[in-house]
């Protein structure tokens, strides 16, 4: 009774199904029950068979040759956007700050999003990105990490995140100049209407969700823009 409370509890904590780890001293009557610690339960999906035909560019928001994660996923309406545009390198603490904002928002709403953003995100350096910490990006579903407009840097591939990654398994894109393959519509992106926006980033909101593809066999990825916005 006590450990399918813990578990319901802690799945309504994380968001996702948890794995415990307690003791029990039996010695004692009641026994004495003491939870060691609590942590989200990695679910396999290697084995799923996830098609990466190519489809038309013209519906796709991002693919990628560097992914990290494994799986399909349907229920992301909302996209926290870097505006490339209008990011300016000196200013990445406040870029953070900004993230930062729109994250305790869609937290609070329970809304997992994707985040697409420039430079190393997580960089101790603020000059080649953003550094946000985790708790400041918690709610992310999936990250794009592009390069700068006019300078390109060594990506992290979520280096600075790896464990939260794996552990909420979240899909982690780079996208890279030197991959002839790689790609990412920034015209589509900065078209889309904000629901709100800031100086250096913007909050997307769209109708219907996107679809992103994973495939960690091939080390592939697709996001493909919502249905009604397919040409």
């Amino acid at each position: 009774a006590i450990a399918d409370l813990l578990l319901g509890m802690g799945a309504w904590g994380m968001g996702t199904p948890v794995e415990l780890e307690f003791a029990v001293n039996l010695q004692k009557d009641p026994a004495d029950f003491g939870l060691l610690q609590m942590r989200p339960l990695v679910l396999s999906r290697e084995n799923a068979e996830l098609s990466m035909t190519c489809c038309d560019r013209q519906q796709i928001i991002c693919s990628c040759r560097r992914v990290l994660g494994h799986g399909l996923i349907k229920n992301i309406h909302d996209i926290i956007l870097v505006d490339r545009e209008r990011f300016d390198r000196a200013k990445t603490q406040a870029a953070a700050e900004e993230i930062h904002a729109f994250n305790k928002q869609l937290l609070t709403e329970n809304r997992p999003y994707l985040l697409v953003t420039v430079g190393r995100l997580g960089s101790l350096d603020p000059w080649l990105g953003i550094p946000v910490t985790w708790d400041q990006i918690s709610a992310v579903r999936v990250i794009v990490e592009a390069n700068f407009k006019d300078f390109n840097v060594a990506p992290s591939q979520g280096s600075h995140f790896f464990q939260n990654l794996i552990s909420f398994s979240v899909g982690y894109f780079t996208v890279t100049a030197a991959e002839a393959d790689d790609f990412i519509d920034w015209t589509w992106l900065l078209e889309q209407p904000a629901l709100e926006k800031k100086q250096f980033v913007r909050l997307l909101r769209l109708s219907k969700p996107l679809c992103v593809t994973m495939n960690s066999r091939e080390n592939k990825g697709i996001i493909s823009k919502p249905e009604a916005e397919e040409a």
